[in-house]
C-alpha cells in the first residue's frame, strides 16, 4: 500500500450553526457544497477538506489542558499569526500560545475540539 494523498479529516461537532460560525466567519476557511443527506458542512483547505459531522454527543479526549499541543488537534498554516490571534481573541476564543516557543497557537471551537495555528 502506498498513500498519496490526505483527503479529509471528520470533525463532529454539536450544534452545526456554531461551527459553521467558528470554521466559516472566525477562522475564515471556504465552505464547499455538499450532497449529503445528514447533517453537516465541508470546507476547503486547499487540496483537503474538513467534514463537520453533527453527532448527538461530543467525546471528551482532552489528556493534557496545560498543553492542547499534546492532545488530538488539527493544525493549520496562516500567514500572520499575530492577525488569527485576534480574530480569535475578538470572537472570544480562548488561546494557548506554543509551549515549544515556535510561532503558532492552539484554540478550541466551539465543541471543544483541537486547533493549531503556525504560522510557517
Amino acid at each position: 500500500m502506498q498513500i498519496t494523498q490526505c483527503l479529509h479529516a471528520a470533525i463532529l461537532v454539536s450544534d452545526l450553526d456554531r461551527a459553521e460560525h467558528f470554521y466559516g466567519a472566525v477562522i475564515g476557511l471556504p465552505k464547499v457544497e455538499r450532497s449529503l443527506k445528514f447533517p453537516g458542512a465541508w470546507y476547503q483547505v486547499g487540496s483537503f477538506q474538513i467534514h463537520l459531522i453533527v453527532a448527538d454527543s461530543i467525546p471528551s479526549d482532552l489528556v493534557d489542558a496545560q498543553k492542547l499541543g499534546r492532545n488530538r488537534h488539527l493544525a493549520f498554516s496562516v500567514d500572520n499569526l499575530e492577525a488569527a490571534k485576534n480574530q480569535l481573541l475578538t470572537h472570544n476564543f480562548p488561546i494557548q500560545m506554543s509551549a515549544s516557543g515556535r510561532a503558532a497557537l492552539f484554540t478550541q471551537d466551539p465543541d471543544g475540539n483541537i486547533i493549531e495555528l503556525n504560522e510557517v
